[in-house]
């Protein structure tokens, strides 16, 4: 809320990505910014994605700044629970007079201590 406070709305992303980076370091926590994760299909690799933010190895923050948000980002934001196989995300949107977040779920999280290390 502080960096949407202090700038507004009306700027790109990579400058509501930047504040929130030196944000999660001021409060402590550890976070990776723009980890790629490979994306498979029937176990053929189909591509790779980035999620803006891990944070604390547990949680996917994905930024926008839109006007609105729409059924699209949260189903982005739920498909990369699946890829990263993470049991919670926040999506925040910049972009509208009024903050924005969303909350996301993976459904049936299986803890894999694999996926809780950030390389």
């Amino acid at each position: 809320m502080k960096i949407h406070n202090t700038l507004g709305n009306g700027f790109q992303e990579v400058i509501y990505q930047r504040c929130l980076a030196i944000e999660l370091e001021r409060a402590g926590l550890c976070f990776a910014r723009e980890f790629d994760q490979d994306i498979f299909y029937d176990g053929i690799h189909v591509g790779t994605r980035r999620a803006d933010f891990i944070v604390e190895n547990d949680i996917i923050v994905e930024l926008k700044a839109l006007v609105n948000l729409e059924d699209v980002h949260l189903a982005q934001a739920k498909n990369y629970l699946v890829a990263y196989d993470k049991p919670i995300g926040l999506l925040i949107n910049f972009g509208s007079t009024s903050l924005q977040i969303k909350k996301v779920f993976k459904k049936k999280y299986k803890l894999n201590p694999e996926n809780l290390k950030i390389q």
